[in-house]
């Protein structure tokens, strides 16, 4: 089968993005697929009328987003596509821009209280047992006035495993990890624990019961718990840099 030949470059600036497009207009030009090796560094900077240093360049912003992968003393070659490195990026992005944490909430809120449905319709007995196992420890913590992150981040994913889905799975440990990752911004304490613990055991009580209404309602409330703490820190911080 002959290639068609690569598009030459159409602007000098940033060379590097340039050459980034051509290799990205090369691939879908001629349909390859993942596994497919692209030409030789030297005969991509002849036929771009670029230096290598632009071509390597170009390519390795190509790998960090999971578009080609290099094998090392072979060549580099069209990746498979992975929501992978998307996801990576939009958690360290939300994590690092997003000032107001609210956004994030609001992104988790929507996403959980969207899909618990589908739990709803699915969920199995293992899945409830472990929820109330991961219940039982979230409440020890807070009898001992101690948060409890890494339960909590246990709980959001087992609510939704029954789904089997992998991106939806990456999707909430990203707003997971965003949403503590921003909460740095505000010095984030959650003064009441046994109150964050009954919001968690309402929402497994309701799911257990197939009770769509009562399992949206309670996700809303807990949400709405989040968004109270935050507003008490803010309060607190701000009056901190007042006085």
């Amino acid at each position: 089968m002959s290639l068609k030949s690569i598009k030459p470059l159409k602007r000098a600036p940033l060379l590097h993005v340039s050459v980034q497009e051509s290799l990205r207009a090369y691939i879908d030009d001629n349909g390859l697929e993942a596994g497919a090796p692209l030409p030789p560094e030297g005969d991509l900077a002849v036929q771009l009328g670029v230096s290598r240093n632009s071509v390597r360049e170009g390519i390795k912003a190509l790998e960090s987003v999971g578009v080609l992968e290099s094998r090392r003393g072979i060549g580099v070659f069209v990746k498979a596509f992975s929501f992978e490195p998307l996801l990576e990026n939009l958690a360290y992005g939300l994590g690092s821009a997003l000032k107001q944490i609210e956004e994030v909430i609001v992104i988790r809120q929507t996403l959980e209280v969207g899909l618990i449905e589908k739990t709803i319709e699915m969920i199995g007995p293992e899945d409830i047992r472990e929820l109330r196992e991961t219940l039982g420890k979230m409440r020890t913590h807070a009898e001992r006035g101690e948060s409890f992150p890494n339960e909590d981040r246990h709980f959001h994913q087992l609510l939704f495993r029954c789904q089997d889905n992998d991106v939806l799975s990456r999707l909430i440990e990203v707003f997971w990890l965003a949403f503590y990752k921003a909460s740095d911004f505000v010095n984030l304490d959650n003064s009441d624990p046994m109150q964050t613990w009954r919001d968690h055991a309402a929402i497994v009580d309701a799911v257990e019961a197939r009770d769509l209404a009562g399992a949206k309602d309670r996700l809303d409330k807990h949400y709405a718990g989040i968004n109270r703490v935050i507003a008490h820190n803010k309060t607190n911080a701000s009056n901190g840099r007042s006085t």
